[in-house]
């Protein structure tokens, strides 16, 4: 499969993106710069992983459904993700970022889910032929 360079650059940006969230964890606690890049992570950076990569890319109207589908799948995985290391008691922020970091890594390297709006022509206008009237 070749993909084009600009696809492979937003790949990658998607995969290396909860690394830096992790690492802006390190600044202190209650500085914008350790928690917006963190909470921007946490809400689109699984869920872009998992629905962006398409190939051939996404036509406009997928590209809304893709991101109006991020957040909640991203929190979706975020909560699945903390309630399995708080049953293993082994929740810190630090593991909640590593494991949510790799997954997004790995998702990246996969193909994209199928969305349908993808599919189906999305927010393509479809010139329709006037209906015509008979009097009776």
């Amino acid at each position: 499969m070749n993909l084009p360079s600009r696809q492979i650059q937003l790949r990658v940006g998607l995969a290396v993106s909860g690394w830096p969230a992790l690492a802006a964890t390190a600044l202190p606690g209650a500085s914008p710069l350790r928690w917006i890049p963190v909470l921007l992570f946490v809400c689109f950076g699984p869920g872009l992983a998992l629905l962006y990569p398409q190939p051939g890319g996404l036509r406009p109207g997928a590209r809304l459904e893709a991101v109006a589908l991020a957040a909640p799948i991203s929190l979706s995985l975020g909560v699945l993700t903390a309630t399995s290391l708080f049953l293993v008691r082994g929740f810190s922020a630090t593991a909640f970022l590593i494991a949510l970091a790799g997954f997004t890594t790995v998702a990246c390297a996969l193909p994209g889910l199928p969305l349908p709006a993808a599919t189906q022509g999305a927010a393509e206008r479809v010139k329709r032929k006037p209906i015509r009237r008979t009097r009776r």
